[in-house]
């Protein structure tokens, strides 16, 4: 028994009155292909008369479903800031644009065996400093003798930029107005001193 009726199931071909499939019916089917069946086989020759091609044989696949749009933030590992003052080098540049990466458990174990560190704890911050501090001006490198000779300054603000970027994720503090009480946010790595 022939079947003249078309299918109703999603993406099966359906049939013509003759009993042939209907073009363009199933996802990826065309005149002649089905289900089990060969490629196109009663298709127009190719301009160069040789093997028979498809119409459809340079049509993509089935459509991909594109993934749903999810919103992904990229975390942020580096955060540039600016020095209130300067790091000012042997031949007397100032040094005060720089990046900041985070530190790791690494970055935060490694200066507690410093002999340095052991014989004095506030040195601590130097160490740690010296090595989440990627870029600082021109410099080639920084290491903690650099940040052993930064004014107490930059050193303080640069110890406050570690624990917000640390701590936060961000350098961006909560701050409230003095004269209308009206809470809002600053930056605090790319500020000098006097500017919000």
């Amino acid at each position: 028994m022939r079947r003249t009726a078309g299918r109703t199931a999603l993406g099966a071909p359906t049939t013509g009155p003759g009993g042939g499939m209907v073009p363009g019916t199933g996802p990826g089917m065309g005149p002649g292909v089905g289900p089990g069946s060969a490629a196109v086989a009663d298709a127009p020759a190719s301009p160069g008369g040789s093997a028979p091609t498809s119409a459809y044989a340079s049509a993509p696949g089935p459509a991909s479903v594109p993934e749903p749009m999810a919103v992904r933030q990229q975390l942020r590992t580096e955060f540039p800031f600016e020095l209130p003052r300067g790091y000012v080098d042997e031949s007397g540049t100032v040094h005060r644009d720089g990046v900041m990466r985070l530190a790791t458990a690494r970055d935060e174990l490694i200066p507690l065996r410093d002999v340095r560190v052991q014989e004095n704890p506030a040195y601590l911050s130097v160490v740690l400093l010296g090595r989440v501090i990627t870029r600082l001006g021109t410099l080639p490198m920084v290491h903690d003798g650099i940040v052993e000779n930064m004014f107490a300054s930059d050193l303080a603000f640069l110890q406050d930029f570690y624990r917000q970027v640390n701590a936060e994720g961000h350098t961006r503090a909560a701050v409230e107005c003095p004269h209308c009480s009206e809470p809002f946010e600053v930056e605090l790595g790319g500020s000098r001193l006097g500017e919000s």
